[in-house]
């Protein structure tokens, strides 16, 4: 029976940005927490003008943090926003033996469960090692050693301890290997081109799958849950006697990792 572990979110209110805002960018990251399994037990948040260079809250705030996290047993701190290797590694001091998360690692983590064909399992390989090379330290090696669970999967151990012309290699070879199932997918799409096409677009979580095996009498896999579906769908489907192909999509979300923005275009095409 695996444990459920708990995560602390930490987020910024920013000048000119309303309470709400932050409010909804917090929502949206439990759910995605909610998704990768683990539970939310508390919530911080600091107004500031943009995040501390160093730590990305202010001391007095970092203090509360480290508080929090004792008080409710969290195993982790997940930060909205994107840290910077430097942040991660002076958080790490601060806090102690817990893990040091941010959006972009998380759904990074929930697309490697999620992937299912060769082409997302390539683009989510991709981009976790585009986001590990700034980050390569010493702190990946002993953090994946001792704990396992949310933000740890990705580029195993080995290739992290050896150096960055590993992970370098591999960026290379998944573009290429991504650049030959691309020829293949347009070698489909020409085929069907001469077809009427729709596309299912929109947040994720909102129902599309669910749209799509209404429309086409199919069984799409439908999850209420972010990014149950990563990989796009298509369908044959007639309406009063109107015949077109009906495409599910992956859904969007926002602050995306940039190194994701790529798979999304592609599931657009």
């Amino acid at each position: 029976n695996v444990k459920t572990e708990k995560a602390v979110l930490a987020g910024i209110q920013y000048k000119l940005e309303a309470k709400e805002k932050v409010k909804e960018y917090l929502d949206e990251l439990e759910s995605l927490v909610s998704t990768a399994g683990a539970e939310t037990v508390g919530r911080i948040t600091q107004s500031l003008e943009y995040p501390n260079p160093r730590t990305f809250f202010g001391e007095g705030k970092l203090e509360e943090l480290s508080a929090m996290v004792k008080l409710k047993g969290a195993d982790m701190v997940i930060f909205d926003d994107e840290l910077s290797p430097s942040q991660i590694r002076n958080l790490e001091k601060v806090l102690g033996e817990i893990k040091i998360l941010d959006r972009s690692m998380l759904i990074l983590d929930i697309f490697s469960k999620n992937a299912k064909t060769a082409q997302a399992k390539t683009q989510v390989e991709l981009a976790q090692n585009q986001y590990l090379l700034p980050r390569l330290t010493k702190m990946w090696t002993h953090l994946s050693k001792q704990k396992g669970g949310i933000g740890m999967k990705g580029p195993g151990e080995t290739e992290i301890e050896t150096d960055r012309r590993v992970i370098r290699d591999n960026i290379s070879r998944l573009k290429e290997r991504l650049e030959l199932i691309e020829k293949q997918n347009k070698v489909q799409r020409q085929s069907r081109h001469d077809k009427k096409r729709v596309a299912l677009v929109g947040y994720t979580n909102v129902g599309k799958s669910t749209i799509m095996n209404l429309l086409s009498k199919s069984n799409v896999f439908a999850e209420n849950k972010l990014f149950a579906t990563l990989d796009t769908t298509v369908r044959k489907v007639t309406i009063d006697n109107v015949f077109f192909l009906l495409s599910d999509t992956v859904g969007f979300i926002r602050k995306l990792p940039t190194q994701l923005v790529e798979s999304f275009k592609s599931t657009l095409d």
